[in-house]
């Protein structure tokens, strides 16, 4: 799980009032809320070298450890790369547009004229890495699969609105919705599909460690839990002349080396075990980046531009816990974070402060309510008192910490909570504490100073950090009382807001509504922005929906950077043109070869 900073640049796009998918005719792509910029017609993304020679390998480093081959379980970790190397969906998101689908597996589809259902046709030459046909009953398998008991919670929550699925032929599926969803029938293209072969005399949760049967370029070769796991090529892949794999995935060997220690990984990298490396951390890119294979040029240091919603990074309060479940007790936490100390002290001025869930994108509400967010609350019967300014009070730069502690005191004398022999006490007279959970050494230097400040208050803030393994299952369990996470967000948000804010989510295991959100305001506004095929009216809805969750401190904001920081060996050639819209590591796998 990524929980450091995401990077974005704002863009201004061309937006149209209506999805651009035609009602009950057969399309090929699916753009929401404008025209899709590929033609059904296009040999190849423009991110991409369609001239790019197959060959060689590429080295990676991944964190922790891994303990099931199979990516779609709760209660298991899956290895590095298995999900975008090994399964494939029936359409494939463009990396260059906001939010853009174009035929994979499928090779078209229809959405009927009433919306309530979409129909999609599988590609005669698409198979599976045995050399099976792909047909609709595998899809069928794949989506009921995904949607039990035994999968991660997270398929249920996204594809909720599905009421059924019905096959039509062997190369045709229909699925059925329970009410109008202008997203749904894009959502569903992006299912991964596998084999029933995958999974015969077996439950889907006991396939453990049997490599999967499905129909991605890679195929895993060879593996140690924990250790390394190796990809090769599939030497019959069926789509490696689609325009959707044109210049794409040329490598013919990728490898993940696992790391218990992202310290030790750098070293290694460094030293030539592996040939490149994402990184997350301000501290070791501004000074660890340095020595012998770079002096040589051997090493190359650079910055990618991209143009991501950077969503939200922030410190997660389990509101499930009675500490917390206070707003104006996480109010005055959130005080007492001092992100300019930060920023120049520990991140060397890399960083900007999220000031939104849609942090620096058009979706992010300005400090002040429009017009139409007034109209929309009205409309939506949401209390007035909430369609308020955002706080950015804490966020005020010319003010001191010592203003801030200040006034996060005054929040706890207002609480009737007092402080005796240096330790704050509740009205119940228990002392306030909380413990704070962490995968990752690295962000402990970032508590330290955070902790220093809350006991300057009397709280006491404990962190330690733990297994990868545990972790996880303290997130699934939400065992926690405060967590770093971040929130990507799409150019055009839907589904996914369910899983991270409404309270149909909120006591889900396994899902992302970390902070335990259950308001019925925030589940109108996500609503609203998930069945409106207006785009205009979508993002006066994400607006008023950042202005309610901000204000109400379900998690203190962290900080967002608008690049991603890479280093590599010269052994790579790249494409003359970056996508929008991407991770560095799906990129250079889908993207780069060897010289």
């Amino acid at each position: 799980m990524d929980i450091f900073a995401k990077t974005l640049i704002k863009l201004h796009i061309l937006l149209f009032l209506l999805v651009f998918t035609k009602l009950g005719i057969a399309d090929y792509s699916i753009g929401m809320g404008y025209t899709p910029k590929y033609s059904d017609s296009f040999n190849n993304f423009d991110y991409v070298n369609p001239s790019a020679i197959k060959g060689g390998e590429i080295r990676l480093s991944a964190f922790g450890t891994f303990e099931s081959l199979n990516p779609f379980l709760l209660k298991s970790l899956a290895p590095t790369g298995l999900t975008n190397l090994v399964f494939e969906t029936l359409m494939e998101r463009s990396l260059d547009e906001p939010s853009s689908s174009y035929g994979h597996i499928a090779y078209k589809y229809i959405l009927a004229e009433n919306g309530l259902s979409v129909t999609y046709y599988i590609k005669k030459n698409a198979k599976f890495s045995n050399g099976d046909d792909i047909t609709a009953d595998d899809v069928k398998f794949s989506f009921e699969t995904l949607i039990s008991k035994d999968a991660h919670p997270q398929y249920r929550i996204y594809w909720a609105d599905i009421k059924t699925v019905k096959v039509l032929g062997q190369k045709s599926i229909k699925f059925i919705f329970n009410k109008k969803n202008p997203e749904l029938h894009m959502t569903i293209g992006d299912i991964p599909i596998f084999s029933k072969k995958w999974f015969e005399g077996k439950k889907f949760s006991d396939s453990i460690l049997d490599a999967p049967i499905a129909s991605g370029p890679y195929i895993v070769d060879k593996y140690q839990t924990g250790k390394y796991i190796y990809y090769k090529r599939n030497p019959n892949y069926w789509g490696i002349n689609e325009p959707t794999r044109s210049g794409m995935f040329n490598f013919d060997k990728i490898i993940f080396k696992y790391y218990k220690d992202m310290t030790v990984a750098l070293e290694a990298f460094k030293a030539g075990e592996y040939d490149f490396i994402h990184e997350n951390h301000s501290k070791r890119w501004a000074r660890d980046y340095s020595g012998p294979n770079f002096e040589k040029n051997l090493i190359i240091k650079e910055e990618l531009q991209h143009s991501n919603n950077a969503g939200i990074q922030g410190f997660i309060f389990n509101t499930r816990k009675k500490l917390f479940s206070n707003k104006k007790v996480r109010e005055a936490i959130t005080l007492t974070f001092d992100f300019t100390w930060s920023n120049k002290n520990l991140f060397y001025n890399q960083y900007r402060r999220c000031e939104s869930y849609f942090s620096n994108s058009e979706l992010s509400a300005d400090e002040k309510p429009t017009k139409l967010e007034i109209d929309l609350a009205s409309e939506l019967l949401i209390p007035n008192y909430l369609v308020r300014d955002k706080d950015y009070s804490f966020l005020n730069t010319d003010k001191s910490i010592r203003n801030n502690l200040y006034e996060a005191k005054k929040i706890f004398d207002s609480l009737g909570w007092d402080v005796r022999d240096n330790i704050l006490y509740d009205t119940d007279n228990q002392p306030v504490e909380f413990n704070f959970l962490l995968a990752q050494k690295g962000f402990e230097r970032i508590l330290a100073p955070f902790a220093h400040n809350l006991k300057k208050l009397g709280i006491k803030l404990k962190y330690r950090t733990i297994d990868l393994s545990l972790y996880q299952r303290k997130v699934d369990s939400f065992d926690y009382d405060m967590m770093v996470m971040s929130y990507p967000q799409s150019q055009s948000p839907g589904n996914e807001l369910i899983a991270m804010f409404h309270s149909s989510s909120s006591d889900k295991k396994g899902s992302y509504n970390l902070a335990g959100i259950s308001d019925p305001n925030v589940d109108k506004l996500i609503e609203k922005i998930i069945y409106s095929n207006n785009r205009d009216k979508m993002i006066v809805a994400s607006k008023l929906l950042d202005r309610i969750l901000w204000n109400d401190y379900y998690l203190l904001p962290n900080w967002y950077i608008n690049k991603h920081r890479i280093a590599y060996f010269d052994k790579f050639i790249k494409p003359k043109n970056l996508p929008k819209y991407y991770e560095p590591l799906n990129y250079i796998l889908k993207t780069w070869a060897s010289k």
